[in-house]
């Protein structure tokens, strides 16, 4: 029972985690589908070097379009890998311990990665509540998910400890 801790502070960072990252995919999606609706409208005697980037974001600022994305794709992969994360920690196998460790690391360094832009278009310029909500959220998950890892492998440790080894050669 050692490492019912862990495991049970590891399914709750995950179950945390993946409403995080369910409203930061609904707030990035939104973003994405008005960045679409309103650049038609935005780009009419728009010089070139705007439309290098295939979206134009009519809110925010020049970093607003990397973010975006970046928060979209964190966000996608933060809730698949919190649903299989779920999944393997209340199995408590070692090998699924370790899966669901490994797939929590992959998801954290997006997740900094969101985080990076996130930073750096606070410090560009203005932003309207909603890019402001979507950093925070980005920002918070990027704490978060950093104790979800620890967590994980503090019970996938715990878990190959407890294995027995035994029977014959």
């Amino acid at each position: 029972m050692a490492s019912g801790g862990p495991r049970s502070v590891a399914s709750g960072l995950l179950f945390l985690n993946l409403i995080m990252y369910v409203v930061v995919a609904v707030i990035a999606g939104w973003a994405i589908n008005y960045s679409i609706d309103e650049s038609k409208n935005s780009l009419n005697g728009v010089s070139p070097p705007v439309r290098l980037f295939p979206i134009y974001f009519p809110i925010g600022n020049l970093a607003t379009g990397f973010f975006v994305i970046f928060a979209l794709i964190t966000g996608v992969v933060g809730v698949s890998t919190s649903l299989t994360g779920l999944h393997d920690v209340s199995q408590g196998h070692p090998a699924s311990m370790m899966s669901a460790a490994a797939s929590s690391i992959v998801t954290w360094t997006l997740t900094l990665l969101a985080m990076g832009l996130a930073c750096k278009e606070i410090s560009v310029s203005w932003r309207p509540a909603s890019l402001r909500t979507l950093e925070a959220f980005t920002i918070i998950l990027a704490g978060t998910q950093l104790l979800c890892v620890g967590s994980l492998h503090a019970g996938a440790h715990g878990a190959i400890v407890q294995t027995v080894l035994g029977g014959r050669v």
